[in-house]
């Protein structure tokens, strides 16, 4: 988190929907009946109007501040790609609403008061280390004295990682005050209030581009509403533009801007800034198509990235020319015979329907990963099962399956069958913040290859540990069953627990993952 969000509003509720206080009962039943009684009156006596809009933002110099080292950088002379357009299309907007996460399983989350003044919190998020944080930090005590353990969470979509920290945080305060176990879990409706949700935006657009639709210039003013925290907003705007990258631009110019408004604080939401980054981009590509009377996917591969463009737009996360598999990638989708028989079915429907229509897209997505360190531990038990943990947490991705399998994978040249038959012996232990400290974050579609990285080279450490013994025993008995090695291991006092933190090579801590997806969806018009 960047900066600080309060818990409950005081004295000023800073938007509606803001935490006034909890109600703690002996059930759930009993504390909404509890909090429907109270009665809270408001006062707007000497405060300003709120800002709720973008454009109030604007108006009012409401803004958060663009950390500088994710701020995104230009690429070439707009003015001078703007004079190369035989067209231009001159401040267009596209506007973006906001959307909910949708998470099957709301914010929940059970604090247990401990002696010496510590707490457990089970909490249900993305976020264990940076929630044993904020917690101590909310309830001024020592971070050691916090254990955050998350066993699995029931979807999150990045709606429970910073988010899951209020339920986390109300919860352990009143845990400590009463010195009893309280839990705390939020109906949908209160979930949708608080939750925040993805960013609204407001863009103003202008492209030039040549009459065969080869794109020479853009530049985006990009409106941005945070919300009345700055939460994960400061960092926005970065996977806006990277995601509008996907195609090229030619040159490319923007002003962003990340306004502070009196709504609830908006978060990263699946793809945050990328969703509407690609939109963003689609848009544009489907006026200009429109503007030249032109095929949309014929504008969209006119303006695909060669591998020499690619890597003027991303630098050192283009990787290598041989990795680059976007165009084929579309070619192959846009030609496809089954592409090519919807849309003619497409295309006829709407000939033959006056009020309803459908559409048909075939759309190309850039989307680039950012690595991060990643903790992970091995420990094998004296009866050969293995108990590992992993700096990720599972969502629902299949981490801990991936964790198992990599296990079994890396222990397995000590195993007759190449460790086949380890995958049954291997638990993977839920994330448990005093156990695996620096865990980080679950999220931007990384942590899954990282927490194998971690885990792998606790095996590694391990095998080196343990291929001596093997050989003896080899040397005396032929074949070494897994349950001989380990029980030998333990008598001759091997350290059978190896604990790794993997890091990104300076070199290499970011890469391109492509991809292209079509989807067809029915529109009803309606006058109004």
């Amino acid at each position: 988190m960047i900066g600080e969000e309060a818990l409950f509003a005081d004295p000023v509720a800073e938007f509606a929907g803001q935490n006034i206080g909890v109600v703690i009962a002996q059930t759930q039943k009993y504390a909404y009946m509890a909090a429907k009684q109270a009665v809270i009156e408001y006062s707007t006596e000497n405060l300003q109007p709120p800002i709720l809009t973008i454009e109030d933002a604007i108006e009012r110099s409401s803004f958060f501040q663009t950390l500088p080292f994710v701020a995104p950088k230009p690429v070439g002379d707009y003015d001078k790609g703007m004079s190369e357009a035989d067209h231009k299309i001159l401040s267009a907007e596209v506007k973006i609403e906001s959307q909910y996460f949708f998470y099957m399983e709301p914010q929940v989350a059970l604090a247990i008061p401990d002696e010496d003044n510590c707490i457990t919190i089970y909490s249900s998020t993305q976020l264990p280390e940076s929630t044993q944080n904020v917690v101590a930090k909310c309830v001024g005590i020592p971070f050691h004295n916090v254990r955050v353990i998350t066993r699995r969470v029931g979807g999150g979509f990045g709606g429970k990682a910073l988010k899951s920290m209020h339920v986390a945080c109300a919860c352990a305060v009143a845990a400590l005050k009463l010195q009893r176990p309280v839990r705390m879990y939020l109906d949908r409706k209160t979930d949708m209030i608080m939750a925040g949700g993805r960013h609204p935006m407001k863009v103003k657009y202008s492209v030039g581009f040549k009459s065969n639709g080869k794109i020479t210039a853009l530049h985006l003013d990009l409106g941005i509403n945070g919300g009345i925290s700055p939460d994960m907003s400061p960092m926005i705007a970065a996977p806006v533009i990277g995601s509008l990258k996907k195609y090229n631009w030619g040159n490319l110019a923007f002003d962003t801007k990340v306004c502070k408004t009196n709504v609830s604080s908006k978060s990263s939401m699946r793809a945050p800034g990328d969703a509407q980054g690609s939109f963003i981009a689609e848009a544009i590509i489907e006026h200009v198509a429109s503007a030249l009377s032109a095929d949309t996917n014929t504008i969209r591969r006119k303006n695909l990235h060669d591998f020499e463009s690619l890597a003027v737009f991303f630098g050192d996360s283009a990787c290598e020319a041989s990795t680059y598999s976007l165009v084929t990638m579309f070619d192959k989708l846009a030609s496809s015979p089954e592409y090519q028989h919807r849309a003619a079915m497409v295309e006829q429907f709407n000939r033959s329907n006056k009020w309803k229509k459908r559409g048909i897209s075939c759309v190309p997505v850039t989307y680039e990963v950012q690595l991060r360190p990643t903790p992970g531990k091995v420990s094998i038990m004296n009866d050969g099962s293995i108990a590992v943990e992993a700096g990720g947490v599972e969502l629902g991705q299949g981490l801990w399956t991936k964790v198992k399998q990599m296990t079994a994978f890396g222990l397995g040249q000590l195993c007759p069958d190449g460790g086949e038959s380890l995958l049954d012996k291997v638990r993977v232990i839920q994330a448990d913040t005093l156990s695996m400290i620096q865990g980080g974050v679950t999220g931007g579609s990384t942590t899954s290859e990282t927490s194998c990285e971690a885990v792998r080279k606790s095996c590694v450490a391990l095998v080196e540990r343990l291929k001596p013994i093997k050989e003896n025993l080899e040397a005396k008995t032929g074949t070494v069953e897994w349950s001989a090695l380990i029980a030998q291991a333990s008598m001759a006092s091997v350290n059978l627990s190896a604990h790794a933190y993997w890091t990104p090579d300076p070199t290499f801590t970011s890469y391109l993952n492509y991809g292209a997806g079509t989807s067809e969806v029915p529109l009803i018009q309606i006058a109004r």
